[in-house]
Protein backbone atom coordinates (compact mmCIF):
# COMPACT_ATOMS: atom_id res chain seq x y z
CA UNK A 1 0.00 0.00 0.00
CA UNK A 2 0.99 3.96 -0.64
CA UNK A 3 0.15 6.95 0.16
CA UNK A 4 -0.97 9.09 -2.90
CA UNK A 5 0.14 12.09 -0.93
CA UNK A 6 3.57 11.71 -1.01
CA UNK A 7 5.00 12.35 -4.60
CA UNK A 8 8.72 10.64 -3.40
CA UNK A 9 6.72 7.39 -2.49
CA UNK A 10 4.54 6.89 -5.93
CA UNK A 11 5.08 7.62 -9.41
CA UNK A 12 1.50 7.08 -10.50
CA UNK A 13 2.77 5.84 -13.94
CA UNK A 14 4.72 2.72 -12.39
CA UNK A 15 3.22 -0.08 -10.68
CA UNK A 16 2.79 -3.86 -11.12
CA UNK A 17 2.09 -6.92 -9.24
CA UNK A 18 4.85 -9.26 -8.14
CA UNK A 19 2.66 -12.44 -8.56
CA UNK A 20 2.87 -14.03 -11.98
CA UNK A 21 -0.92 -13.77 -11.72
CA UNK A 22 -2.97 -12.17 -14.49
CA UNK A 23 -6.49 -10.91 -13.98
CA UNK A 24 -8.96 -13.52 -14.46
CA UNK A 25 -10.93 -11.32 -17.48
CA UNK A 26 -14.89 -12.81 -17.06
CA UNK A 27 -15.32 -12.36 -13.16
CA UNK A 28 -15.60 -8.55 -13.54
CA UNK A 29 -19.00 -7.02 -15.04
CA UNK A 30 -16.25 -4.77 -16.86
CA UNK A 31 -19.59 -2.97 -19.22
CA UNK A 32 -23.16 -3.14 -18.14
CA UNK A 33 -24.79 -3.40 -21.40
CA UNK A 34 -27.76 -0.60 -21.61
CA UNK A 35 -31.08 -2.25 -21.86
CA UNK A 36 -33.58 -1.87 -24.55
CA UNK A 37 -34.95 1.27 -25.18
CA UNK A 38 -31.88 2.84 -22.51
CA UNK A 39 -30.19 5.78 -22.86
CA UNK A 40 -26.32 3.99 -23.27
CA UNK A 41 -25.20 7.78 -22.27
CA UNK A 42 -27.50 8.02 -18.96
CA UNK A 43 -26.37 10.27 -16.25
CA UNK A 44 -28.38 8.21 -13.89
CA UNK A 45 -26.13 6.83 -11.14
CA UNK A 46 -23.07 8.56 -11.62
CA UNK A 47 -21.25 9.49 -8.36
CA UNK A 48 -20.35 12.96 -6.83
CA UNK A 49 -16.96 14.36 -6.67
CA UNK A 50 -14.40 13.00 -5.11
CA UNK A 51 -13.21 16.95 -4.71
CA UNK A 52 -9.34 15.24 -5.31
CA UNK A 53 -6.27 18.22 -6.32
CA UNK A 54 -4.38 16.28 -9.52
CA UNK A 55 -1.33 16.71 -10.81
CA UNK A 56 1.43 15.05 -12.74
CA UNK A 57 4.62 14.96 -12.43
CA UNK A 58 6.84 12.22 -10.72
CA UNK A 59 3.76 11.21 -8.53
CA UNK A 60 -0.58 11.80 -8.69
CA UNK A 61 -1.28 13.91 -5.65
CA UNK A 62 -4.30 14.04 -4.11
CA UNK A 63 -5.80 16.25 -1.26
CA UNK A 64 -6.74 13.23 0.80
CA UNK A 65 -4.57 10.09 1.36
CA UNK A 66 -5.80 6.82 -0.56
CA UNK A 67 -3.73 3.67 -0.13
CA UNK A 68 -3.85 1.48 -3.00
CA UNK A 69 -1.53 -1.33 -4.12
CA UNK A 70 1.33 -0.02 -5.75
CA UNK A 71 3.82 -2.81 -7.69
CA UNK A 72 7.29 -0.83 -9.02
CA UNK A 73 9.82 -0.63 -12.04
CA UNK A 74 11.89 -2.73 -9.90
CA UNK A 75 9.73 -5.30 -8.91
CA UNK A 76 8.30 -6.27 -12.57
CA UNK A 77 12.50 -6.22 -14.31
CA UNK A 78 13.14 -8.36 -11.45
CA UNK A 79 9.82 -10.69 -12.32
CA UNK A 80 10.60 -10.26 -15.71
CA UNK A 81 14.62 -11.20 -15.42
CA UNK A 82 13.07 -14.68 -13.31
CA UNK A 83 10.91 -15.54 -16.30
CA UNK A 84 13.10 -14.88 -19.37
CA UNK A 85 15.95 -17.11 -16.94
CA UNK A 86 13.05 -19.99 -17.32
CA UNK A 87 12.83 -19.93 -20.25
CA UNK A 88 16.03 -19.81 -21.93
CA UNK A 89 17.15 -23.05 -19.33
CA UNK A 90 17.73 -26.04 -21.41
CA UNK A 91 15.97 -28.25 -19.08
CA UNK A 92 12.43 -26.29 -18.53
CA UNK A 93 12.21 -26.26 -22.35
CA UNK A 94 13.15 -30.13 -22.90
CA UNK A 95 10.14 -30.69 -19.92
CA UNK A 96 7.55 -27.75 -21.17
CA UNK A 97 8.16 -29.19 -24.52
CA UNK A 98 7.20 -32.67 -23.83
CA UNK A 99 4.17 -31.85 -22.27
CA UNK A 100 2.81 -29.75 -24.79
CA UNK A 101 3.67 -32.74 -27.51
CA UNK A 102 1.78 -34.63 -24.69
CA UNK A 103 -1.23 -32.98 -24.90
CA UNK A 104 -1.79 -32.36 -28.42
CA UNK A 105 -1.09 -36.39 -28.66
CA UNK A 106 -3.65 -36.87 -25.94
CA UNK A 107 -6.18 -34.41 -28.00
CA UNK A 108 -5.34 -36.47 -31.12
CA UNK A 109 -6.51 -39.48 -28.91
CA UNK A 110 -9.80 -37.90 -27.38
CA UNK A 111 -10.26 -37.01 -30.90
CA UNK A 112 -10.12 -40.65 -31.84
CA UNK A 113 -12.45 -41.99 -28.96
CA UNK A 114 -14.73 -39.31 -28.74
CA UNK A 115 -15.48 -37.28 -32.00
CA UNK A 116 -18.77 -39.75 -33.03
CA UNK A 117 -20.03 -39.12 -29.34
CA UNK A 118 -19.54 -35.33 -29.51
CA UNK A 119 -21.24 -35.07 -32.44
CA UNK A 120 -24.15 -37.18 -31.91
CA UNK A 121 -24.62 -34.84 -28.59
CA UNK A 122 -24.13 -31.46 -30.55
CA UNK A 123 -26.99 -33.23 -32.72
CA UNK A 124 -29.40 -33.64 -29.77
CA UNK A 125 -29.52 -29.99 -29.24
CA UNK A 126 -32.64 -28.49 -30.53
CA UNK A 127 -32.25 -24.98 -32.62
CA UNK A 128 -28.63 -24.70 -32.10
CA UNK A 129 -25.77 -24.41 -34.31
CA UNK A 130 -22.41 -23.23 -35.18
CA UNK A 131 -24.42 -20.33 -36.62
CA UNK A 132 -26.52 -19.24 -34.05
CA UNK A 133 -23.74 -19.17 -31.08
CA UNK A 134 -22.19 -16.23 -29.94
CA UNK A 135 -18.76 -14.97 -31.78
CA UNK A 136 -17.46 -11.95 -30.79
CA UNK A 137 -14.59 -11.01 -33.19
CA UNK A 138 -11.85 -9.65 -30.42
CA UNK A 139 -9.77 -8.19 -32.56
CA UNK A 140 -10.41 -5.41 -34.90
CA UNK A 141 -9.74 -1.89 -36.18
CA UNK A 142 -12.37 0.75 -36.73
CA UNK A 143 -10.66 2.14 -39.52
CA UNK A 144 -10.72 -1.18 -41.14
CA UNK A 145 -13.89 -2.52 -39.92
CA UNK A 146 -15.94 -2.49 -43.48
CA UNK A 147 -15.14 -4.19 -46.46
CA UNK A 148 -13.62 -3.02 -49.73
CA UNK A 149 -16.60 -2.86 -51.42
CA UNK A 150 -18.92 -1.73 -48.30
CA UNK A 151 -15.99 1.17 -48.16
CA UNK A 152 -15.91 2.11 -52.31
CA UNK A 153 -19.94 1.91 -51.90
CA UNK A 154 -20.24 4.37 -49.97
CA UNK A 155 -17.91 6.64 -51.08
CA UNK A 156 -19.83 6.61 -54.55
CA UNK A 157 -23.24 7.23 -52.53
CA UNK A 158 -21.63 10.49 -50.81
CA UNK A 159 -20.12 11.40 -54.12
CA UNK A 160 -23.46 11.55 -55.47
CA UNK A 161 -24.86 12.94 -52.62
CA UNK A 162 -22.55 15.27 -51.51
CA UNK A 163 -20.12 16.71 -54.02
CA UNK A 164 -20.44 20.48 -53.54
CA UNK A 165 -20.17 19.63 -49.84
CA UNK A 166 -17.42 21.11 -48.00
CA UNK A 167 -15.22 18.13 -46.92
CA UNK A 168 -11.77 19.31 -46.12
CA UNK A 169 -9.37 22.53 -45.14
CA UNK A 170 -6.14 21.56 -46.43
CA UNK A 171 -3.34 24.95 -46.48
CA UNK A 172 -6.23 26.77 -45.76
CA UNK A 173 -8.52 26.14 -48.58
CA UNK A 174 -11.93 24.81 -48.17
CA UNK A 175 -12.50 21.76 -50.24
CA UNK A 176 -15.67 19.78 -51.88
CA UNK A 177 -15.81 16.71 -52.54
CA UNK A 178 -15.69 16.69 -55.76
CA UNK A 179 -13.11 19.67 -55.70
CA UNK A 180 -10.83 16.24 -53.47
CA UNK A 181 -11.29 14.20 -56.26
CA UNK A 182 -10.56 16.41 -59.23
CA UNK A 183 -7.55 17.07 -57.48
CA UNK A 184 -6.59 13.11 -56.81
CA UNK A 185 -7.13 12.53 -60.72
CA UNK A 186 -9.73 9.94 -59.65
CA UNK A 187 -13.60 9.18 -60.92
CA UNK A 188 -15.27 7.82 -57.84
CA UNK A 189 -17.07 5.69 -60.25
CA UNK A 190 -14.36 4.21 -61.93
CA UNK A 191 -13.12 3.07 -58.82
CA UNK A 192 -13.00 -0.67 -57.93
CA UNK A 193 -11.91 -2.99 -55.11
CA UNK A 194 -8.73 -3.88 -57.37
CA UNK A 195 -7.48 -0.47 -57.15
CA UNK A 196 -6.81 -1.15 -53.15
CA UNK A 197 -5.26 -4.47 -53.21
CA UNK A 198 -2.41 -5.55 -53.28
CA UNK A 199 -0.01 -8.64 -51.67
CA UNK A 200 2.61 -6.80 -48.77
CA UNK A 201 4.91 -8.58 -46.34
CA UNK A 202 6.08 -5.40 -44.90
CA UNK A 203 4.47 -3.55 -41.97
CA UNK A 204 5.26 0.05 -43.16
CA UNK A 205 3.22 -1.12 -46.25
CA UNK A 206 0.14 -2.66 -44.46
CA UNK A 207 -0.43 1.06 -42.74
CA UNK A 208 -0.05 2.75 -46.04
CA UNK A 209 -2.89 0.68 -47.27
CA UNK A 210 -5.30 2.54 -44.20
CA UNK A 211 -5.67 5.19 -47.26
CA UNK A 212 -8.39 4.17 -49.51
CA UNK A 213 -6.55 3.78 -52.79
CA UNK A 214 -3.61 5.41 -51.98
CA UNK A 215 -5.45 8.81 -50.97
CA UNK A 216 -5.14 9.73 -47.25
CA UNK A 217 -7.21 12.75 -48.37
CA UNK A 218 -9.97 10.06 -48.26
CA UNK A 219 -8.82 8.16 -45.22
CA UNK A 220 -9.31 12.10 -43.82
CA UNK A 221 -12.46 12.02 -44.92
CA UNK A 222 -13.73 9.10 -44.64
CA UNK A 223 -11.42 6.97 -41.62
CA UNK A 224 -11.05 9.56 -39.11
CA UNK A 225 -13.29 10.53 -35.88
CA UNK A 226 -11.86 14.24 -36.04
CA UNK A 227 -11.94 16.49 -39.28
CA UNK A 228 -13.74 19.19 -40.86
CA UNK A 229 -16.77 17.49 -41.42
CA UNK A 230 -16.17 16.02 -37.36
CA UNK A 231 -16.10 12.41 -38.24
CA UNK A 232 -19.91 12.48 -40.05
CA UNK A 233 -18.94 9.67 -42.46
CA UNK A 234 -16.27 7.30 -40.27
CA UNK A 235 -19.38 7.25 -38.01
CA UNK A 236 -22.13 6.52 -40.96
CA UNK A 237 -19.43 3.41 -42.11
CA UNK A 238 -19.22 2.59 -38.35
CA UNK A 239 -23.04 2.21 -37.71
CA UNK A 240 -23.68 0.29 -41.06
CA UNK A 241 -20.85 -2.45 -40.20
CA UNK A 242 -23.28 -2.40 -36.47
CA UNK A 243 -26.31 -2.55 -38.34
CA UNK A 244 -25.16 -5.58 -40.22
CA UNK A 245 -23.78 -7.32 -36.84
CA UNK A 246 -27.32 -6.38 -35.28
CA UNK A 247 -28.87 -8.34 -38.12
CA UNK A 248 -26.63 -11.10 -37.83
CA UNK A 249 -27.57 -11.41 -34.32
CA UNK A 250 -25.47 -13.54 -33.20
CA UNK A 251 -22.07 -11.67 -34.23
CA UNK A 252 -20.59 -9.03 -32.12
CA UNK A 253 -16.98 -6.62 -31.96
CA UNK A 254 -14.67 -4.92 -30.39
CA UNK A 255 -13.38 -2.29 -32.84
CA UNK A 256 -10.04 -0.48 -31.38
CA UNK A 257 -10.31 3.46 -31.97
CA UNK A 258 -6.62 5.37 -31.78
CA UNK A 259 -5.93 7.92 -28.98
CA UNK A 260 -2.18 9.04 -29.73
CA UNK A 261 -1.35 10.92 -26.35
CA UNK A 262 -0.60 13.81 -28.51
CA UNK A 263 -2.88 16.14 -26.52
CA UNK A 264 -5.14 15.58 -23.45
CA UNK A 265 -8.21 16.68 -26.16
CA UNK A 266 -8.07 13.99 -28.32
CA UNK A 267 -10.81 12.23 -25.23
CA UNK A 268 -12.89 15.44 -25.56
CA UNK A 269 -12.65 15.04 -29.18
CA UNK A 270 -13.35 10.97 -29.16
CA UNK A 271 -16.33 11.55 -26.86
CA UNK A 272 -17.96 14.59 -28.83
CA UNK A 273 -17.93 11.97 -31.93
CA UNK A 274 -19.47 9.91 -30.07
CA UNK A 275 -22.50 11.28 -28.64
CA UNK A 276 -23.01 13.74 -31.47
CA UNK A 277 -23.28 11.22 -34.27
CA UNK A 278 -24.81 8.72 -31.95
CA UNK A 279 -22.58 5.70 -32.30
CA UNK A 280 -23.54 2.45 -30.25
CA UNK A 281 -24.73 -0.61 -30.77
CA UNK A 282 -25.32 -3.36 -28.28
CA UNK A 283 -22.95 -5.13 -30.79
CA UNK A 284 -19.94 -3.45 -30.31
CA UNK A 285 -18.12 -2.84 -27.64
CA UNK A 286 -14.93 -0.58 -28.03
CA UNK A 287 -11.33 -0.78 -27.23
CA UNK A 288 -8.97 2.28 -27.08
CA UNK A 289 -5.59 1.62 -28.88
CA UNK A 290 -2.57 3.65 -28.06
CA UNK A 291 -0.62 4.09 -31.37
CA UNK A 292 3.37 4.71 -30.95
CA UNK A 293 4.67 7.43 -29.15
CA UNK A 294 7.54 9.25 -31.37
CA UNK A 295 5.68 9.07 -34.37
CA UNK A 296 4.83 12.59 -35.01
CA UNK A 297 7.27 14.34 -32.62
CA UNK A 298 4.63 16.56 -30.92
CA UNK A 299 5.70 15.34 -27.31
CA UNK A 300 8.68 16.41 -25.44
CA UNK A 301 9.05 13.09 -23.28
CA UNK A 302 6.92 9.75 -23.19
CA UNK A 303 5.52 10.78 -19.57
CA UNK A 304 4.08 13.43 -21.42
CA UNK A 305 2.08 11.21 -23.48
CA UNK A 306 1.24 9.17 -20.38
CA UNK A 307 -0.23 12.35 -19.04
CA UNK A 308 -2.34 12.89 -22.07
CA UNK A 309 -3.57 9.58 -21.93
CA UNK A 310 -4.69 8.58 -18.50
CA UNK A 311 -4.82 11.72 -16.54
CA UNK A 312 -8.19 13.03 -18.52
CA UNK A 313 -9.13 9.32 -16.78
CA UNK A 314 -8.42 10.28 -13.73
CA UNK A 315 -10.63 13.11 -13.56
CA UNK A 316 -13.45 11.66 -15.44
CA UNK A 317 -13.35 9.02 -12.22
CA UNK A 318 -12.93 11.36 -9.74
CA UNK A 319 -15.43 13.93 -10.84
CA UNK A 320 -17.77 12.51 -13.30
CA UNK A 321 -20.30 14.91 -13.25
CA UNK A 322 -18.66 17.45 -14.43
CA UNK A 323 -16.54 15.50 -17.08
CA UNK A 324 -19.73 13.17 -18.12
CA UNK A 325 -20.39 15.48 -21.49
CA UNK A 326 -16.48 15.56 -22.52
CA UNK A 327 -15.20 12.13 -21.36
CA UNK A 328 -16.77 10.20 -18.96
CA UNK A 329 -19.79 8.58 -21.31
CA UNK A 330 -18.54 6.90 -23.81
CA UNK A 331 -16.25 5.41 -21.25
CA UNK A 332 -19.27 3.01 -20.45
CA UNK A 333 -18.77 1.43 -23.69
CA UNK A 334 -14.98 1.44 -23.93
CA UNK A 335 -13.71 -1.72 -22.51
CA UNK A 336 -9.84 -1.86 -22.81
CA UNK A 337 -6.55 -0.47 -23.87
CA UNK A 338 -4.64 -1.90 -27.02
CA UNK A 339 -0.97 -1.38 -27.66
CA UNK A 340 -0.39 -1.14 -31.72
CA UNK A 341 3.00 -0.72 -33.15
CA UNK A 342 5.24 -2.60 -35.37
CA UNK A 343 7.08 -5.18 -33.12
CA UNK A 344 9.38 -6.09 -35.79
CA UNK A 345 11.22 -2.85 -35.50
CA UNK A 346 14.09 -3.77 -32.94
CA UNK A 347 15.03 -1.33 -29.90
CA UNK A 348 19.05 -0.16 -28.76
CA UNK A 349 18.01 0.14 -25.55
CA UNK A 350 17.98 -2.73 -22.99
CA UNK A 351 15.43 -2.73 -20.80
CA UNK A 352 15.91 -2.97 -16.69
CA UNK A 353 15.01 -0.96 -13.71
CA UNK A 354 17.42 1.16 -13.98
CA UNK A 355 16.08 2.28 -17.51
CA UNK A 356 14.88 6.32 -17.61
CA UNK A 357 12.04 7.32 -16.35
CA UNK A 358 9.05 8.29 -18.88
CA UNK A 359 9.87 12.41 -18.07
CA UNK A 360 13.71 11.49 -18.84
CA UNK A 361 12.81 9.94 -22.18
CA UNK A 362 13.62 12.54 -24.49
CA UNK A 363 14.78 10.49 -27.28
CA UNK A 364 13.60 10.26 -30.72
CA UNK A 365 13.87 6.43 -30.43
CA UNK A 366 10.52 4.72 -29.06
CA UNK A 367 11.09 2.90 -26.05
CA UNK A 368 11.45 -0.72 -25.90
CA UNK A 369 8.26 -2.75 -25.80
CA UNK A 370 8.86 -3.89 -22.22
CA UNK A 371 8.99 -0.77 -21.08
CA UNK A 372 6.01 0.57 -23.20
CA UNK A 373 3.95 -2.48 -21.60
CA UNK A 374 4.65 -1.68 -18.14
CA UNK A 375 3.77 1.92 -18.06
CA UNK A 376 0.73 1.14 -19.78
CA UNK A 377 -0.35 -1.68 -17.43
CA UNK A 378 0.53 0.47 -14.40
CA UNK A 379 -1.54 3.47 -15.48
CA UNK A 380 -4.32 1.35 -16.01
CA UNK A 381 -4.13 -1.39 -13.10
CA UNK A 382 -3.93 2.02 -10.86
CA UNK A 383 -6.90 3.84 -12.44
CA UNK A 384 -9.27 0.55 -12.43
CA UNK A 385 -8.72 0.48 -8.69
CA UNK A 386 -9.95 3.99 -8.34
CA UNK A 387 -12.69 3.22 -10.47
CA UNK A 388 -14.13 0.01 -8.66
CA UNK A 389 -13.98 1.92 -5.60
CA UNK A 390 -16.30 4.14 -7.48
CA UNK A 391 -18.57 1.57 -8.79
CA UNK A 392 -17.62 2.46 -12.28
CA UNK A 393 -16.46 0.02 -15.30
CA UNK A 394 -13.02 -1.28 -15.02
CA UNK A 395 -10.09 -1.57 -18.66
CA UNK A 396 -8.73 -4.91 -19.23
CA UNK A 397 -5.51 -4.69 -20.88
CA UNK A 398 -5.01 -6.03 -24.40
CA UNK A 399 -2.08 -5.78 -26.20
CA UNK A 400 -1.15 -6.47 -29.73
CA UNK A 401 1.77 -8.86 -28.99
CA UNK A 402 3.63 -11.82 -30.28
CA UNK A 403 2.88 -11.25 -33.99
CA UNK A 404 6.46 -10.34 -34.48
CA UNK A 405 10.08 -9.33 -32.86
CA UNK A 406 11.62 -10.02 -29.61
CA UNK A 407 10.47 -13.50 -27.11
CA UNK A 408 10.62 -10.60 -24.12
CA UNK A 409 7.11 -9.43 -25.78
CA UNK A 410 5.27 -12.25 -24.62
CA UNK A 411 7.08 -12.86 -21.24
CA UNK A 412 6.02 -8.77 -20.83
CA UNK A 413 2.40 -9.77 -21.72
CA UNK A 414 2.60 -12.68 -19.06
CA UNK A 415 3.05 -10.51 -16.43
CA UNK A 416 0.28 -7.79 -17.46
CA UNK A 417 -2.02 -8.62 -20.24
CA UNK A 418 -5.10 -9.74 -19.70
CA UNK A 419 -5.45 -10.80 -23.35
CA UNK A 420 -3.09 -10.67 -26.05
CA UNK A 421 -3.60 -10.06 -29.86
CA UNK A 422 -1.77 -12.73 -32.30
CA UNK A 423 1.01 -14.62 -30.38
CA UNK A 424 2.70 -16.30 -32.79
CA UNK A 425 5.63 -16.33 -31.49
CA UNK A 426 4.50 -18.83 -28.57
CA UNK A 427 5.11 -21.52 -31.29
CA UNK A 428 8.91 -20.29 -30.72
CA UNK A 429 8.91 -20.97 -27.11
CA UNK A 430 7.53 -23.90 -25.25
CA UNK A 431 8.32 -22.34 -21.66
CA UNK A 432 5.83 -19.27 -23.05
CA UNK A 433 3.02 -21.13 -24.50
CA UNK A 434 2.74 -24.17 -21.48
CA UNK A 435 2.93 -21.41 -18.95
CA UNK A 436 0.28 -19.54 -21.29
CA UNK A 437 -1.71 -22.80 -21.39
CA UNK A 438 -1.53 -23.24 -17.35
CA UNK A 439 -2.67 -20.01 -16.97
CA UNK A 440 -5.19 -19.90 -19.97
CA UNK A 441 -4.11 -16.47 -21.23
CA UNK A 442 -7.04 -15.92 -23.81
CA UNK A 443 -4.92 -15.20 -27.59
CA UNK A 444 -6.78 -13.16 -30.37
CA UNK A 445 -5.78 -14.95 -33.42
CA UNK A 446 -5.90 -13.71 -36.90
CA UNK A 447 -4.66 -15.99 -39.78
CA UNK A 448 -5.50 -14.42 -43.00
CA UNK A 449 -3.99 -10.77 -41.63
CA UNK A 450 -0.77 -12.62 -39.75
CA UNK A 451 -1.14 -14.54 -43.88
CA UNK A 452 -0.26 -11.32 -45.69
CA UNK A 453 2.13 -9.84 -42.97
CA UNK A 454 4.02 -13.03 -41.39
CA UNK A 455 3.24 -16.23 -41.93
CA UNK A 456 1.73 -18.32 -44.44
CA UNK A 457 -1.49 -19.61 -43.64
CA UNK A 458 -0.56 -22.90 -43.81
CA UNK A 459 1.94 -22.24 -40.90
CA UNK A 460 -0.07 -20.57 -38.25
CA UNK A 461 -0.10 -22.45 -35.15
CA UNK A 462 -4.47 -21.42 -34.42
CA UNK A 463 -5.07 -25.31 -34.88
CA UNK A 464 -2.32 -26.21 -33.00
CA UNK A 465 -2.90 -24.15 -29.96
CA UNK A 466 -6.40 -25.07 -29.90
CA UNK A 467 -6.16 -28.80 -29.70
CA UNK A 468 -3.41 -28.65 -26.90
CA UNK A 469 -6.09 -26.44 -25.07
CA UNK A 470 -4.69 -22.63 -25.22
CA UNK A 471 -7.56 -20.83 -24.91
CA UNK A 472 -7.73 -19.38 -28.81
CA UNK A 473 -10.78 -16.81 -30.66
CA UNK A 474 -10.12 -16.19 -34.46
CA UNK A 475 -10.58 -12.32 -35.02
CA UNK A 476 -10.48 -10.80 -38.55
CA UNK A 477 -7.96 -7.70 -37.44
CA UNK A 478 -8.65 -5.75 -40.73
CA UNK A 479 -11.66 -6.67 -42.59
CA UNK A 480 -10.86 -3.97 -45.34
CA UNK A 481 -7.43 -5.41 -46.12
CA UNK A 482 -8.55 -9.02 -45.90
CA UNK A 483 -11.86 -9.95 -46.56
CA UNK A 484 -14.22 -10.37 -48.95
CA UNK A 485 -17.42 -10.46 -47.47
CA UNK A 486 -19.99 -8.67 -45.24
CA UNK A 487 -19.78 -11.12 -42.75
CA UNK A 488 -15.58 -11.36 -42.22
CA UNK A 489 -15.44 -13.02 -38.82
CA UNK A 490 -18.01 -15.94 -40.84
CA UNK A 491 -15.26 -15.71 -43.29
CA UNK A 492 -12.31 -16.48 -41.09
CA UNK A 493 -14.32 -19.25 -39.36
CA UNK A 494 -15.41 -20.72 -43.06
CA UNK A 495 -11.11 -20.50 -44.00
CA UNK A 496 -10.12 -21.98 -40.90
CA UNK A 497 -12.41 -24.71 -40.63
CA UNK A 498 -12.33 -25.70 -44.24
CA UNK A 499 -8.50 -25.77 -44.43
CA UNK A 500 -7.35 -27.06 -40.74
CA UNK A 501 -10.64 -29.17 -41.15
CA UNK A 502 -12.16 -28.65 -38.21
CA UNK A 503 -15.10 -30.25 -36.51
CA UNK A 504 -18.35 -28.04 -35.58
CA UNK A 505 -17.45 -28.99 -31.99
CA UNK A 506 -13.97 -26.99 -32.50
CA UNK A 507 -15.50 -24.18 -33.78
CA UNK A 508 -18.36 -23.50 -31.08
CA UNK A 509 -15.54 -24.15 -28.91
CA UNK A 510 -13.76 -21.19 -30.69
CA UNK A 511 -16.78 -19.11 -30.80
CA UNK A 512 -17.23 -19.90 -26.89
CA UNK A 513 -13.80 -18.73 -26.34
CA UNK A 514 -14.38 -15.52 -27.96
CA UNK A 515 -17.13 -14.62 -25.82
CA UNK A 516 -15.20 -15.35 -22.37
CA UNK A 517 -12.27 -13.34 -23.36
CA UNK A 518 -14.44 -10.57 -24.31
CA UNK A 519 -15.12 -7.02 -22.88
CA UNK A 520 -19.01 -8.46 -22.82
CA UNK A 521 -20.85 -7.80 -19.11
CA UNK A 522 -21.02 -10.41 -16.68
CA UNK A 523 -24.95 -10.71 -17.93
CA UNK A 524 -24.68 -10.58 -21.41
CA UNK A 525 -22.33 -13.61 -20.97
CA UNK A 526 -24.70 -15.71 -18.47
CA UNK A 527 -27.23 -14.94 -21.35
CA UNK A 528 -24.96 -16.24 -24.20
CA UNK A 529 -23.08 -18.83 -22.37
CA UNK A 530 -25.31 -19.86 -19.80
CA UNK A 531 -25.97 -18.71 -15.54
CA UNK A 532 -22.66 -21.05 -14.63
CA UNK A 533 -20.76 -20.01 -17.15
CA UNK A 534 -18.07 -19.30 -14.28
CA UNK A 535 -17.98 -22.59 -13.22
CA UNK A 536 -15.05 -24.86 -14.76
CA UNK A 537 -15.41 -27.85 -16.73
CA UNK A 538 -19.01 -29.22 -17.98
CA UNK A 539 -20.54 -27.86 -14.99
CA UNK A 540 -20.12 -24.18 -16.50
CA UNK A 541 -21.25 -25.11 -19.68
CA UNK A 542 -25.08 -24.85 -20.95
CA UNK A 543 -24.52 -26.85 -24.21
CA UNK A 544 -28.18 -25.13 -25.18
CA UNK A 545 -26.47 -22.00 -25.72
CA UNK A 546 -22.98 -22.52 -26.74
CA UNK A 547 -23.38 -25.79 -28.87
CA UNK A 548 -20.06 -27.22 -27.23
CA UNK A 549 -19.99 -30.88 -26.33
CA UNK A 550 -19.97 -31.57 -22.40
CA UNK A 551 -17.70 -34.53 -23.33
CA UNK A 552 -15.33 -31.96 -24.93
CA UNK A 553 -15.52 -29.65 -21.77
CA UNK A 554 -14.94 -32.15 -19.34
CA UNK A 555 -11.49 -33.25 -21.34
CA UNK A 556 -10.58 -29.58 -21.11
CA UNK A 557 -11.00 -29.46 -17.42
CA UNK A 558 -10.10 -32.65 -16.29
CA UNK A 559 -6.63 -32.52 -18.80
CA UNK A 560 -5.50 -28.81 -17.14
CA UNK A 561 -6.50 -30.03 -13.52
CA UNK A 562 -3.83 -32.92 -14.42
CA UNK A 563 -1.24 -31.01 -15.61
CA UNK A 564 -1.62 -28.61 -12.50
CA UNK A 565 -1.90 -32.05 -10.15
CA UNK A 566 1.37 -33.05 -12.24
CA UNK A 567 3.02 -30.04 -11.18
CA UNK A 568 2.04 -29.52 -7.60
CA UNK A 569 3.25 -33.18 -7.24
CA UNK A 570 6.30 -32.60 -8.90
CA UNK A 571 7.41 -29.39 -6.09
CA UNK A 572 5.84 -31.55 -3.20
CA UNK A 573 8.71 -33.83 -4.33
CA UNK A 574 11.23 -31.53 -5.17
CA UNK A 575 10.66 -30.11 -1.12
CA UNK A 576 10.56 -33.61 0.44
CA UNK A 577 13.76 -34.35 -1.17
CA UNK A 578 15.29 -31.17 -0.54
CA UNK A 579 14.54 -31.86 3.12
Amino acid sequence: NVNFENPSKLSWSTSFTSYVLLTVFFFTDICPCPGEGEDPYSMENIPDNLNYQMKMKDALSMNKPRCLPYPDLETFAIDMSHVLAMIADGPTKTYCHRRLNFLGSKFYLHEMLNEMAELKELKGVPDRDFYNVRKVDTHIHAAACMNQKHLLDFIQTTYKTDAERVVLEKAGLKLTLKQVFNNLNMDPYDLTVDSGRQTFHRFDKFNSKYNPVGASELREIYLKTDNYIKGEYFARLIKEVSHDLEESKYQHAEPRLSIYGRSPEEWESLSHWFIQQKVYSPNMRWIIQVDIFKSHKLIPNFAKMLENIFLPLFEATVNPQKNFTHRMSPLSQVTGFDSVDDESKHSDHMFSYKSPKPEQWTTDDNPPYSYYLFHMYANIMVLNNLRKERGLSTFQFRPYCGEAGSITHLVSAFLTADNISHGLNLKKSPVLQYLDYLVQVPIAMSPLSNNSLFLEYSKNPLREFLHKGLCVSLSTDDPMQFHYTKEALMEEYAIAAQLWKLSTCDVCEIARNSVLQSGLSHEEKKHFLGVNYLKDGPEGNDIQRTNVAQIRMAYRHQTLCNELSFLIDAVKSEVVGSQ
